[in-house]
């Protein structure tokens, strides 16, 4: 039998489905969901299947991650300055001329991502740089996950995204997600990828939607900054090290109810909603999810699947992707994330900055009846620098209530410049410093009162 009958949830006549084509979309796209969708629990934490690959290459590298970083961005700083003086062929067009023949802004940050590294490796130079605390972090901390991490994501990532997956759910939820965010039904993957996984892959998935077409300026920009979510495994970590574990479920429950309601109202309102229409100038074209079919809506979504699984690459081509995307992401983007990140800390632990920033805040606090309000108003802006370090300031504080909404709180601000910030700027969505910025206090200031209010309310 040539032809897949797949039942359709409505009258319409039955458009057949090749079988071949139905496999090349159901075998890729399990494989893409196990991996990146489905949470599983292994001994005390919960994790996906691209975190346990990420988690056993850790282990296996262990303490050579820190000198791994230190070789990558030294090797970007040198390709970028040998592709700079001497222009050679390999990179005058396609996607190495974007990576390395970039402006003087990105060759800086770049060098100073690399000298910050060196600096850190070896502990020469100021405390600021080389603490524990602020570089230290970094080097230690981030950088050997964010390699372990982006790695497995370059590589699988095209089991999601190229066989057909993102349009079959696309397909389902359109209606859904149009009218409560404004958005193609193919972003509930992002958001999905994120709370399962990690917010970096779903804002990779969103900058390579983007570029690819399915995304405009402005839905891009809205679902990167609304739906890179923290993961259940980052949410679990955050519990625990601020004292709530007990609280895991509440916690969990007002960070998604605040989160989702921050979404649908910032997508609405500037900066978001002046963002342009426009697609990436190079794709310029708009993937239509309007069924253009007179199938039911099951039907029509595997139709769709279907047919981008029979246009999907071949291995090679897959292959040649997957390189590109870790040449990519090791070579452009940590060096970003390491200077950011790095000048990010340094500016919260060392200069007073965030706290003179959050006095504003800490009537705002007393107003909602938050304990502690004024140990608490630093914790509540901090996170612009790095998701962890609301949780830092917020182990000092002795109110359980106060540390239960610092920690819903740091979860539903999601833009922070040590990791996501750092990406989107690194990317083709077209969204600036001071829009990041502005998202991140419209999203503290619709859902901190949502939190303190499910807090008062529910759970104290």
């Amino acid at each position: 039998m040539s032809y897949s009958q797949v039942k359709s949830d409505g009258p319409a006549p039955s458009v057949p489905i090749p079988r071949n084509h139905l496999l090349k979309f159901l075998i890729p796209s399990v494989i893409g969901v196990l991996l990146f969708l489905i949470p599983f629990q292994i001994g005390d934490s919960v994790n996906i299947g691209m975190g346990v690959l990420a988690d056993g290459l850790q282990s296996l590298l262990g303490e050579a991650l820190p000198a791994i970083a230190m070789a990558v961005l030294l090797l970007s700083v040198a390709v970028t300055l040998y592709v700079k003086v001497t222009k050679p062929a390999w990179a005058l067009n396609g996607h190495f001329k974007d990576m390395f023949d970039v402006g003087a802004i990105w060759v800086a940050m770049r060098l100073l991502g690399a000298v910050f590294v060196v600096m850190t490796y070896f502990q020469v130079g100021p405390e600021f740089v080389t603490a524990s605390f602020t570089g230290g972090v970094m080097l230690n901390d981030l950088a050997p996950v964010l390699l372990t991490f982006f790695f497995f994501a370059a590589i699988l990532l095209p089991f999601l995204v190229e066989f057909g997956f993102m349009e079959f759910i696309g397909s389902i939820v359109r209606k859904p997600f149009r009218v409560i965010f404004n958005l193609p039904g193919r972003s509930a993957i992002d958001a999905t990828a994120s709370w399962m996984g990690s917010g970096t892959v779903g804002v990779l998935i969103t900058a390579q939607q983007y570029e690819q077409g399915y995304y405009n300026g402005r839905e891009a920009s809205v679902i990167a900054t609304n739906f890179s979510v923290a993961s259940i495994a980052f949410s679990l970590l955050v519990t625990n090290f601020v004292g709530i574990n007990h609280l895991f479920v509440p916690f969990y429950f007002t960070v998604v109810v605040s989160g989702l309601i921050a979404a649908v109202v910032v997508a609405r309102i500037p900066p978001l909603s002046l963002k342009s229409n426009d697609y990436y100038e190079p794709v310029g074209c708009q993937i239509s999810e309007e069924r253009t079919e007179n199938v039911g809506l099951f039907r029509y979504s595997l139709l769709q699947a279907t047919r981008r699984a029979a246009g999907a690459p071949g291995p090679q081509a897959l292959a040649k992707l997957a390189l590109i995307n870790v040449i990519d992401i090791f070579l452009t983007l940590l060096p970003l994330v390491f200077a950011i990140g790095t000048v990010a800390l340094i500016l919260a632990e060392f200069t007073p900055l965030f706290t003179w920033l959050s006095y504003p805040m800490v009537p705002v606090l007393e107003l909602l009846r938050i304990p502690e309000a004024q140990a608490a108003a630093p914790a509540t802006l901090v996170g612009f620098a790095d998701m962890f370090l609301p949780a830092v300031l917020a182990t000092n504080i002795e109110s359980e209530l106060t540390r239960f909404v610092i920690a819903c709180l740091s979860m539903t601000q999601l833009v922070y410049m040590s990791e996501i910030g750092a990406l989107l700027l690194k990317s083709k969505i077209p969204i600036k410093l001071w829009e990041l910025a502005a998202v991140f206090l419209l999203r503290t200031a619709i859902t901190l009162p949502i939190i303190a209010f499910m807090a008062h309310t529910f759970f104290f």
